[in-house]
């Protein structure tokens, strides 16, 4: 019987990350929870990941560091002793216009949002392909994907979080690229929210408010987020293409980012 599947979900320690890591949990895949520096969450995450599959670990990393990022995957391949997937979850957000714009501030979004998304993704593809060449798995299309969580933002633009928005236009050409570049053995599939998970900028009935500023009445809540997440892990047909899960705020035209309306 072949072991469960693993999972690194970067960012998994709180918040729609560990909403996602719990989701795949519960539907049979050993999770891989990742975190920069939420270590008392991560390791609550993996605690109630583990109740629900039996096996998870967390895994510290900052990535903005290139070296890191790519010591972080051989580190979950020498627990788990195999890596099946990777959804970037992990995301900087920090506030930027085009009259404060800067190269650091661009720098900073491009490396953690873009940069550590493609090289994981890079260093899924070199596991699988020497897998397959030792024959320690079957191959069998479709298997491996990389899932990158991008933002409905990028097709109802405005130019608050300046950086931030452009180091999701990045990942977002980076997903048809790598779906060119990794096939067949990994596909690679994006999932835009909306406004889904309330912050420090809103009060809570802001956000409701907000919340209801879409087509359907309603955006996007985490458990929408992971269940398409999972979805795109396991669809074995589906590659370079991204699931907008917004409740269809990104055909709405927003001024502001939802933050600073």
């Amino acid at each position: 019987m072949s072991p469960a599947p693993v999972v690194l979900v970067t960012g998994a320690a709180r918040r729609l990350g560990r909403e996602i890591a719990l989701a795949l949990a519960a539907g049979g895949w050993r999770v891989a929870v990742h975190y920069r520096s939420s270590q008392e969450d991560a390791i609550k995450t993996v605690a109630d990941c583990t109740s629900l599959a039996g096996a998870a670990a967390h895994f510290c990393c900052d990535l903005e560091d290139e070296t890191a990022v790519h010591s972080l995957l051989p580190q979950v391949i020498g627990h788990f002793g195999q890596v099946d997937a990777v959804v970037n979850n992990a995301s900087t957000f920090e506030h930027d216009g085009a009259a404060s714009f800067s190269f650091a501030a661009l720098e900073k979004h491009m490396r953690s949002n873009a940069g550590a998304a493609i090289v994981l993704a890079q260093a899924l593809h070199a596991h699988v392909l020497a897998r397959l060449a030792a024959s320690a798995v079957a191959e069998q299309t479709g298997r491996f994907a990389v899932v990158n969580l991008l933002d409905q933002k990028l097709w109802n633009q405005n130019p608050d979080f300046f950086s931030y928005t452009l180091s999701k236009a990045a990942l977002e050409a980076a997903n048809t690229m790598l779906a060119i570049a990794l096939a067949p053995q990994v596909r690679v599939v994006g999932v835009a929210p909306g406004l889904t998970l309330t912050s420090h900028l809103l009060s809570e009935e802001k956000f409701e408010a907000l919340h209801k500023l879409s087509p359907l009445g309603r955006s996007s809540n985490p458990a929408d987020v992971a269940a398409t997440v999972k979805f795109a892990l396991e669809n074995a047909s589906m590659t370079g293409t991204t699931l907008l899960v917004d409740g269809g705020q990104h055909l709405m035209k927003f001024e502001r980012d939802f933050s600073l309306m």
